[in-house]
This record gives structure tokens, C-alpha cells and sequence, in this order.
């Protein structure tokens, strides 16, 4: 059984950073897209960022480039986002997830999810 667990959100002030991580279990994520999410009260979930099986290939949304960086350890079975100079938008449940194709596209098959971790960036 597939498990993502996610962690490291927290209420930060606007400017800061936070490093978000992403445990995997029940799955070796070698081979495995990866990729953050978020859902912001009444909105649609969105893409963040997305990496391929070996971290060689990555993709960001506008929104956050150049202030997010993806990564993954395959040895840990870890994923991580590091998010600097937040800005209130940013507030939101931030989702991990896993693509099966190890592709790591934006909008890939994301199979499995975990149960999300708040961030909360204060003006």
C-alpha cells in the first residue's frame, strides 16, 4: 500500500521560508514522478512543481518560480519542496503525490496522494 506522507508546513510570515517534505512508503519512488500540489480555500487544486524519476527534469508554475525548488532523495524515498520568500497567496493545503509513469509531468498521472500539510504565510 501506497503512502505519502507529507510535512514541514507551518504558519510563516510573509517573506520566509519553509521546507516542505514528502515521506514515501509501501513504494520504492526510484522510478516514480513526483510532484507538489496545493488547494487554497475554495479554489481548484493546482500544480506547484513536478520532478521526473531522477530529478534531472523539473517544472514550476509561474507562480512560484524562482522562489520553489523540488528535489528528491530516491535513496530516502524522499521528496522535498524548499519555498522562500512566501507571499500570503501561497496559503494552502500543500498535497504530494506520485506518478507511476516517472514522468513527473505537470498535469501526468498522479496516482497516489498524500493527506496534505497547511501552510500559512501571514502579511
Amino acid at each position: 500500500q501506497v503512502q505519502l506522507v507529507e510535512s514541514g508546513g507551518g504558519l510563516v510570515q510573509a517573506g520566509g521560508s519553509l521546507r516542505l517534505s514528502c515521506a514515501a512508503s509501501g513504494v520504492t519512488i526510484s522510478t516514480y514522478g513526483m510532484g507538489w500540489f496545493r488547494q487554497a480555500p475554495g479554489k481548484e487544486r493546482e500544480f506547484v512543481s513536478t520532478i521526473n524519476w531522477s530529478g534531472g527534469i523539473t517544472y514550476y508554475a509561474d507562480s512560484v518560480k524562482g522562489r520553489v525548488t523540488i528535489s528528491r532523495n530516491n535513496a530516502k524515498n524522499m521528496v522535498y519542496l524548499q519555498m522562500t520568500s512566501l507571499k500570503p497567496e501561497d496559503t494552502a493545503v500543500y498535497y504530494c503525490a506520485a506518478d507511476p509513469t516517472g514522468f513527473g509531468r505537470p498535469g501526468g498521472a498522479y496516482d497516489y496522494w498524500g493527506q496534505g500539510t497547511q501552510v500559512t504565510v501571514s502579511s
